[in-house]
């Protein structure tokens, strides 16, 4: 977050320090680790992470792994890469809900003392029906009246596994009359028999998201709890709890609008169900909105910050940011940032004919033509070269309006090489070109040559020292606005153009030892990134970010 952006949330940490309220921020971030990271979650890091770093506080990183049998290890290694990555850093140590399963226990256990939680028989479709709706209230359950000295008996039996899952649960006796349906005796803990990744089979209950996220707040001394609105109705019980009982400290919580882009789906349940059925290649596949996938994509963790800062915090519920503003957000950055270089796509042979058999010069360009800082590199020009299959036409008579590349009989300037003039063509069996004869333009390098007017200029490398790569062309997976809104299969709305391969591609010598993850704009083309896990020196791999400019735009 920039130093000149403006939101509530900053007003309300400003003002609650001024009133001597804290001496030191703190904030969390607390992820499920039951999937990757996306672009909605990026957005609550940098709130979070944003924040304290302004006002000189710390974060906590705090893995919310109270749902054993869908977490993993590798969520939470993918996790911390992909905040390391975005540019923060977190208070040491890594913090997860199962640190404090010991002091939530005996926190249950205190709100059966007082007469305010108690075990509960009712099964999963029970407690639905006796809930009650928006406009009827709910149930009392039967088993509400037990006693402190019961329920006592039963959540230790509860904890020591003499019942089944399901069998029954902890519920906090608050108000089956609530308008607020979250106060309608909650669940704080539920019997799960599933080994746990950091405590093993020490439990088989855990406690409920609700129960723990405000205390584990209060046991890690978090001022401002920083949520999106969806949690705002939870807030009621978020302060009911530390109502209860003898925290440390009292964290308050502030709510936000999330995140929500067209043309994408942020729901974890649906994005596994894409990784699942193998409709992308791993939650890291370049047209996923995690933060991997976006990373694999060759966008740059300036860029993501950028567009959050961009896109604003506010609590407008419902408010839909376009797509193309990330995108434009990724092309500026990289325009900025990414150096240069020729790719041919579908190459086709050009044999200059008036060089000589083994001619070989070195040209030398500017890595990018605004940085000189980048330096330049060095492109060799041979008698054979390839250029863009696009880049010719046999129409001689097209105007140069219409095409600005090479036709039979005229010119077109190689991209910062000579001017050439197409003399001739061959064609294959089937009619299709197969190869270009063309004459150079003496001393035209770097010159305009009287009585001469290219029409334009296109991309070349060199047919003896190009390099071979494959290229992974992708575009939005969907190609509806709102795949996931109200009744929409988002599965029906695959974008079925979303990726191409592209196995004959032709890349400029300087490209055998980029970096994994390092990027470059393709002259005419767009920005690639060099794959971080699949691209050698020998079998060069390059992923498209984003093309030139929005062929989205309406």
């Amino acid at each position: 977050m920039t130093e000149q952006s403006s939101n509530f949330l900053r007003t309300i940490i400003d003002n609650d320090l001024k009133a001597g309220l804290h001496t030191k921020i703190v904030t969390r971030f607390p992820p499920e680790p039951n999937g990757y990271l996306h672009i909605g979650h990026a957005k609550a890091i940098c709130v979070n992470f944003g924040l304290a770093q302004e006002f000189q506080g710390e974060t906590n990183l705090r893995f919310d792994d109270t749902n054993p049998e869908k977490e993993e290890q590798s969520y939470i290694d993918a996790i911390e890469e992909d905040i390391r990555w975005l540019g923060f850093t977190w208070q040491a140590p890594v913090k997860f809900t199962s640190d404090y399963f010991d002091q939530l226990h005996a926190w249950a256990v205190h709100l059966i003392e007082q007469g305010k939680a108690y075990v509960c028989d009712l099964n999963a479709e029970q407690l639905r029906s006796a809930r009650g709706s928006l406009t009827e209230p709910g149930q009392d359950s039967p088993f509400r009246s037990r006693s402190v000295a019961e329920n006592l008996e039963l959540f230790a039996q509860m904890k020591d596994g003499a019942f089944d899952e399901g069998r029954c649960s902890l519920r906090a006796k608050i108000d089956m009359a609530s308008p607020n349906l979250n106060m309608r005796d909650p669940i704080i803990y539920r019997i799960r028999k599933v080994e746990h990744h950091q405590t093993g089979n020490k439990w088989c209950i855990y406690p409920s998201y609700d129960f723990a996220h405000g205390q584990g707040d209060a046991l890690e001394g978090v001022t401002h709890s920083l949520c999106s609105l969806e949690f705002e109705d939870h807030r009621p019980l978020y302060n009911w709890f530390l109502d209860q009982l003898p925290v440390p400290s009292r964290p308050r919580q502030v709510e936000f609008a999330r995140l929500n882009l067209n043309y994408t789906i942020t729901s974890k349940r649906k994005l596994k169900k894409l990784v699942d059925e193998q409709v992308v290649d791993g939650w890291d596949d370049p047209r996923m909105p995690t933060i991997s996938g976006m990373r694999r994509r060759g966008v740059s963790p300036a860029a993501i910050r950028h567009f959050i800062d961009a896109s604003g915090i506010s609590r407008a519920v419902g408010t839909v940011v376009d797509l193309g503003m990330l995108e434009a957000s990724i092309r500026d950055d990289l325009n900025d940032n990414a150096p240069r270089a020729m790719a041919v796509m579908n190459p086709l042979r050009v044999v200059l004919t008036n060089l000589p058999e083994g001619h070989q010069e070195i040209l030398s360009m500017a890595a990018h033509p605004n940085k000189p800082e980048l330096g330049e590199r060095d492109v060799p020009l041979s008698r054979e070269l390839w250029i863009d299959r696009d880049d010719f036409n046999l129409d001689s008579s097209l105007s140069r309006k219409k095409f600005k590349r090479l036709v039979p009989g005229d010119y077109v300037r190689l991209r910062g090489a000579y001017i050439i003039k197409a003399e001739s063509f061959s064609q294959d069996a089937d009619g299709q070109i197969s190869e270009i004869q063309a004459t150079v333009v003496a001393d035209s390098v770097g010159n305009n040559i009287d009585g001469i007017k290219p029409r334009g200029v296109i991309q070349w490398v060199s047919a003896e020292h190009g390099l071979p790569a494959t290229v992974r062309v992708y575009d939005r997976l969907f190609n509806h606005p709102t795949p996931d809104k109200g009744d929409n299969d988002f599965m029906s709305f695959i974008n079925p153009d979303s990726l191409s391969i592209l196995t004959d591609c032709i890349v400029e010598p300087s490209l055998k030892t980029a970096a994994p993850e390092a990027s470059f704009q393709f002259e005419r083309e767009g920005y690639f990134v060099v794959d971080r896990f699949d691209s050698t020196g020998d079998a060069l791999v390059f992923n498209k970010t984003i093309g030139l400019r929005d062929v989205w735009q309406r």
